[in-house]
């Protein structure tokens, strides 16, 4: 008698942590398993708590939970491994049932809960294998009675609990919860829906939202079956038990070998839209796994050949460079090659290149080298009516962001969140003097990458255009005479570049480059864009509308809340500094199509260390705690748990304010504490020191084990000598300064995965949560915590 045996994919996750020698009893255990589950030796019983598991032994202290799941086609007995436990660990409460929500199997793990959750709501846990009594146990005294505390859920009850699919053997202990604590614990043993729903009701997502975000997206269409297990098992992740998997297992790789989607993320990744897509969401939510993910599933179901249909792309270059990395580890080369990977201005300059002649094309420079013209053309002016970078945000946000091409035109230009209102004389001067400054460029053969975008969106506008002028006349004809026209017009095989575009951080991304991209694949196809962003890390001044620029993804907008790269810790103050408690309304982040975005619901299942918030009284006394900081991680992170040693190049990082902050920090390290540095640049890291350290655009969609914010100042976060003019003068301009100033630390800070410190010299940035300054202990009490825990299921 034989079986088949798979595993659960929380079993997966628990496999990976466990000690090498159970690992090889695990293994011994499934092959005697599948070749005779009667064996005398495997111990095979049943739980008295639920008929559907059983216990069998793995080794004198393991057992494994298993629950039979039919029997296959080919008549083979099928079993679900659902957990490995220590014996002292089993217990006979322990369910396994289908969730009435996803229709999958859940296994519910009571053992993890705290023990006053368990008594509040009556449950008495019963080990399977109790340990025999040597002597008599001493009665423990009843304790006082404790005021009971209001339950975190007692705006709900069972019933929407249950609706929102939380399993329920989890209902009521979830409603008695009355801490965080208690929370983490119930969710620690949860399966992923319920942890997701009742975060997200902790965490002060409404239950509407919850519903819509969390259960709908893994909703069956209809209700399922909760005593058919064998069509629970189809849509249950699982792994079939084989010798590729205990290799994996075996070589501590476990969670490389696959990358993890979450069953939300999954749905979107597999979803058919009828038009544009966008997905939004924190810091570390997996948006960029999500649109990786995205790309492979669209790339698989591709017809055979050779072209490039689908675009990948995204802002910088060394993003891209990141990207290409990542989905070379998805899909098979071959599909890789039929994947057009390029950075959003390495696009546009691509178009430029075909429709320029050689030697006509102009030397393309980055705005800092345009605003001094545009300095330099007001001092010869001796123009100081307008600030040069008001003018030259004029010229790229309005002027080049909405095609903008005569005066009467820009009289008329919509000027949405530009701040203070031009009148019409103002709007003629602003005219005259971006005439006189695109005329100074095009005399120095320049071109802004603005300037750039622009062109590139004309032309396939342009392109476009003769498309739909093409299938107009084809379909006028019939199809008659095509093959000649096509040859005198120069259009034969003329097309949309792309099927499909998959668009990452898409919230830096400039008007032109959207009427760019929208003019690139056919607006008449299914699954044409798919855009993932959020505008809480928009670090540049790119405000768009994409309903205006001809993308609608009204009905088709979808919000991820969980993240899995930054601790609970982290994030707690991470989102302090972009929605601080006192803002009440004052700080408000679009959606990329006129309205506003919010983080609510935002959360993690990660815990590790407080974040460090060390005051100085001197950049010299910080730069001395910053090499301390960094030698106490350098030499935590030098050696595993097992004493091994590794390498921590790479996995710490330091960031600045500014490029001179760069310089300096970069010398202090390396001359004076003899720690290597690497700095980042857009092509990223320049060089093979062990600590990375660059300025706070330059950590956009990276991430680091360790990472410490210095400087961050009063006066430096935000830089107030440079926006304190717009307090009074401009106050929406300088609100838009401050809420991009806090972007930045936001990003900077959720960078960290597990250990963040934050420190400054004088006063605290007013960013910074408050309570940060004063009596914060120094780096080394802050960071001698040990790494995070990932929560089983993250």
């Amino acid at each position: 008698m034989t079986a088949r045996l798979r595993l659960y994919r929380k079993a997966e996750q628990e496999l990976y942590k466990l000690d090498r020698s159970v690992k090889s009893d695990f293994y011994n255990f499934c092959h005697h398993f599948r070749d005779n589950p009667e064996l005398p030796g495997l111990r095979k019983k049943q739980l008295k708590g639920d008929s559907r598991i059983w216990s069998a032994r793995v080794s004198k202290d393991y057992r494994a939970l298993l629950t039979p799941t039919g029997v296959d086609a080919d008549g083979i007995e099928s079993w679900l491994l659902i957990a490995v436990r220590h014996r002292k660990d089993v217990y006979e409460e322990l369910q396994v049932a289908v969730n009435r929500v996803t229709g999958e199997i859940e296994f519910v793990d009571l053992s993890v809960v705290g023990q006053s959750a368990l008594r509040r709501a009556g449950i008495t846990l019963t080990p399977a294998e109790p340990e025999p009594e040597t002597k008599p146990q001493a009665v423990e005294p009843v304790p006082e009675p404790v005021p009971a505390a209001p339950a975190l859920l007692s705006a709900y009850d069972a019933g929407q609990l249950r609706e929102l699919g939380v399993a329920e053997q989890l209902i009521e202990l979830a409603l008695t919860a009355t801490t965080s604590e208690e929370l983490d614990q119930l969710v620690e043993g949860a399966p992923l829906l319920s942890k997701d729903v009742l975060y997200g009701l902790a965490a002060g997502m409404n239950i509407d939202d919850v519903r819509r975000e969390i259960t709908a997206p893994v909703e069956l269409d209809e209700r399922p079956d909760l005593d058919d297990f064998a069509a629970a098992l189809s849509r249950t992740k699982v792994t079939t038990v084989d010798d590729d998997v205990r290799d994996a297992i075996e070589e501590g790789d476990f969670r490389a070998w696959k990358v993890f989607l979450h069953p939300t993320q999954e749905r979107l990744v597999h979803r058919h839209y009828k038009g544009p897509a966008r997905v939004s969401g924190g810091p570390g939510t997996g948006k960029t796994i999500v649109a990786l993910h995205r790309v492979k599933h669209l790339v698989e179901q591709l017809p055979p050949g050779h072209s490039k249909p689908i675009l990948l792309t995204t802002f910088t270059k060394n993003l891209t460079t990141d990207l290409r990395l990542r989905l070379a580890s998805l899909i098979e080369p071959e599909l890789l090659a039929r994947v057009d990977i390029a950075h959003i201005d390495q696009l546009a300059a691509r178009v430029l290149g075909e429709n320029t002649a050689p030697g006509r094309g102009k030397q393309r420079v980055y705005d800092h080298v345009a605003l001094n013209e545009m300095r330099q053309l007001l001092a010869e002016l001796d123009d100081r009516r307008f600030e040069p970078e008001f003018l030259l945000e004029e010229w790229e946000q309005v002027i080049l962001g909405q095609a903008v091409a005569t005066r009467s035109d820009y009289f008329n230009a919509r000027r949405a969140g530009r701040g203070r209102a031009l009148t019409r004389p103002e709007r003629n001067h602003v005219w005259k003097l971006i005439e006189q400054f695109t005329a100074r460029l095009d005399k120095l053969g320049v071109e802004t990458w603005g300037q750039a975008a622009e062109r590139a969106a004309r032309h396939e506008i342009e392109r476009a255009a003769k498309i739909r002028a093409r299938r107009e006349y084809k379909e006028d004809i019939g199809g008659k005479d095509l093959i000649h026209r096509d040859n005198s017009s120069g259009m034969r095989y003329l097309g949309y570049r792309y099927r499909h575009i998959v668009v990452d951080e898409a919230q830096d991304l400039r008007p032109a480059h959207w009427k760019m991209l929208r003019a690139m694949a056919d607006p008449d196809l299914p699954n044409d864009l798919f855009i993932a962003g959020d505008t809480h890390q928009r670090i540049y001044d790119h405000q768009v509308a994409l309903g205006a620029l001809g993308i609608n993804i009204r009905g088709r907008a979808s919000r991820l809340t969980l993240s899995y790269r930054t601790t609970k810790e982290i994030l707690a103050e991470a989102l302090r500094v972009v929605e601080p408690k006192e803002n009440s309304g004052k700080i408000t982040y679009d959606d990329l199509d006129d309205g506003t975005d919010n983080l609510a619901g935002y959360r993690s299942v990660l815990h590790g260390p407080k974040p460090g918030f060390v005051p100085y009284e001197t950049w010299e006394d910080e730069l001395g705690g910053l090499a301390a900081t960094l030698t106490t991680w350098r030499a935590e992170l030098s050696t595993d748990e097992n004493g091994a040693s590794l390498d921590p190049s790479g996995r710490i990082a330091v960031c600045v304010a500014d490029r001179d902050m760069v310089s300096q920090t970069m010398y202090y390290l390396e001359t004076k504490a003899g720690i290597t540095c690497a700095e980042l640049t857009k092509e990223g890291p320049k060089g093979d020191g062990e600590i990375h350290v660059g300025t706070m655009h330059r950590f956009k969609g990276l991430e680091y084990q360790r990472l410490a914010i210095v400087g961050a100042s009063d006066g430096i976060i935000p830089r107030t000598s440079a926006i304190e003019r717009y307090r009074t003068e401009d106050p929406p301009r300088y609100e838009r300064e401050q809420r991009k100033a806090r972007s930045l630390l936001f990003v900077a800070a959720t960078r960290a995965r597990d250990a963040l410190n934050i420190s400054w010299h004088d006063k605290p940035s007013p960013f910074l949560p408050t309570g940060g300054a004063g009596g914060a202990p120094g780096p080394a009490a802050v960071y001698g915590a040990p790494a995070r825990e990932r929560e089983l299921g993250s």
